[in-house]
């Protein structure tokens, strides 16, 4: 990648700008809104609690507007997960990234699994759900399973973690969109700092990255940040 305003704007469009720290403030979530306008970005991600805030601060641009559900556990009710991501979307939000029932992945709860998911994707309708797999905590052959449950459900991504946990990593990306094909999203998430991380899971297959530091990474374009 060579440092051209083109190449800025193509891998800017490929970040959730994100800020899911509890402590964070109102003054924190409006810079994250004008970080987000002035990096072009393709969404801010934020806790539920600040989706209405973001969507009218936003309104007017092309910017979109990222919750989460069942986060971080993923070990919610259903009824409970499927609240969080329909509010959500009332609010503004046009992506929810919802944690799956890592329990019932691991315990291969497959129906229940599947039920979890199945009502989260239709009580986010018309909004998009990302299926949070947090990786680090499945062995290969869950993380299939969840991936494989998840695009059955009706998500349109699949996302690597939280962040809160261990970070997204090149061989997890490719791994992912070798199970899922080329028709669904793959996003990257959790210790993303650099253009080099951030260009070598691109190349892996993740078609939307998730990090606080997507203004240094874009404004770093070209060398190491």
């Amino acid at each position: 990648m060579t440092d051209s305003p083109h190449e800025r704007a193509a891998l800017a469009a490929k970040i959730d700008h994100t800020l899911l720290d509890a402590g964070a403030t109102a003054s924190d979530v409006d810079r994250l809104c004008d970080e987000a306008v002035a990096c072009a970005f393709a969404a801010v991600c934020v806790n539920p609690v600040w989706v209405a805030r973001c969507a009218a601060r936003l309104a007017g641009t092309k910017i979109g507007v990222v919750s989460v559900a069942g986060f971080p556990l993923g070990a919610s009710l259903t009824e409970i997960k499927a609240l969080e991501a329909r509010r959500a979307v009332e609010a503004g939000a046009s992506e929810v990234d919802v944690v799956v029932f890592l329990g019932g992945v691991k315990g291969r709860q497959v129906e229940e699994v599947r039920a979890d998911l199945d009502a989260v994707v239709r009580a986010a309708a018309p909004g998009t759900i990302k299926a949070i797999l947090e990786t680090g905590r499945l062995t290969r052959d869950e993380t299939a399973l969840a991936a494989r449950l998840a695009v059955e459900a009706g998500a349109a991504f699949v996302k690597t973690s939280t962040g809160f946990g261990s970070g997204a990593t090149v061989d997890e990306v490719r791994w992912l969109r070798q199970i899922v094909g080329r028709e669904i999203g793959v996003k990257a998430s959790g210790g993303i700092r650099t253009l080099e991380q951030a260009l070598a899971l691109i190349e892996a297959g993740a078609t939307r990255l998730g990090t606080s530091s997507g203004v240094a990474i874009v404004r770093g374009a070209g060398s190491a940040v």
